[in-house]
């Protein structure tokens, strides 16, 4: 059976689609249609019904899965195993961060190990999703979070304390809040999505629902909508910039750590390591 197939079968099922699987695995549409071909010939029925445009798995397909994914689980761990055993300071090193923190920071924190190791290739992935890091979609993960998955491990690198922050056109508008307290008599700028499950806007929400006026899902757009004038905005201290005013610091509910995260199979491949110590000490120093 083709290793390769079985991947793309595998992309079909948990995306449903052949577009989804071939962005998810970084080739083409077509080579996804004709491999999927090819695999439901080679093992002599149909995997999927097609309906409106969605993949969903037939019987066969079911068992197909559930075969598929051991199989998967197993490569996933012959790799992380192999590579644990690379000792030389050079190839590739997937980042997965925020997009605050990949756009900010880690540009100029990486500046300086790419002189130092011209063999070590990085690959940043700006997003806030949680990468599945046993099969290696990344190697490293720029995490803020109170209490990190305890199937990976690192360290915490950095403090993030929360506070109002307010753009020059409200505050020449509506003035500017001195505490907490006086939070009541102004618009206020909420979360909407995942995003609102962060305990800093659950406490939002339930103190000061009847203020929000607007929300985002991210908080670099909530920075944005405060810069423009929309509202106050409760944000992370690692948003601040020179077009927001920080006003005070906010405690109720809004402590986050900064954690560097890899998987326990990796932790010891040189390149990775190397990467990690340098994150490590930029982020304190910065």
């Amino acid at each position: 059976m083709d290793w390769n197939a079985l991947k793309i079968f595998l992309a079909v099922a948990q995306t449903g689609t052949l577009a989804g699987a071939a962005n998810k695995l970084g080739v083409n549409h077509s080579t996804v249609f004709r491999r999927l071909q090819s695999f439901e010939e080679e093992v002599g029925g149909r995997l999927f019904e097609r309906i409106n445009n969605r993949y969903t798995l037939t019987l066969m397909g079911q068992e197909m899965l559930e075969k598929g994914k051991g199989i998967e689980d197993s490569f996933d761990t012959l790799e992380r195993q192999v590579v644990g055993k690379d000792f030389q300071p050079k190839g590739i090193v997937k980042i997965t961060a925020p997009t605050n923190i990949a756009y900010r920071l880690l540009p100029g924190y990486l500046e300086s190990f790419r002189l130092a190791y011209p063999d070590i290739h990085i690959e940043l992935l700006v997003s806030n999703l949680e990468f599945n890091m046993s099969n290696r979609q990344a190697d490293i993960a720029v995490r803020a979070t109170p209490s990190p998955p305890e199937h990976l491990v690192g360290r915490k690198v950095r403090n993030i304390t929360w506070g109002i922050y307010a753009g020059n056109a409200y505050i020449r508008k509506f003035g500017k809040p001195s505490n907490i307290k006086d939070l009541k008599t102004h618009s206020i700028i909420g979360a909407t999505g995942n995003l609102s499950g962060l305990p800093a806007f659950t406490w939002l929400d339930k103190e000061h629902f009847q203020q929000i006026s607007i929300r985002s899902d991210e908080l670099v757009a909530i920075s944005y909508l405060a810069e423009a004038g929309h509202g106050l905005a409760l944000l992370p201290d690692d948003q601040a910039r020179p077009e927001l005013n920080k006003l005070f610091t906010v405690e109720v509910g809004s402590k986050s750590d900064l954690w560097l995260l890899t998987h326990p199979d990796l932790r010891n491949v040189e390149r990775i390591k190397l990467v990690m110590q340098h994150l490590t000490q930029a982020f304190a120093n910065g």
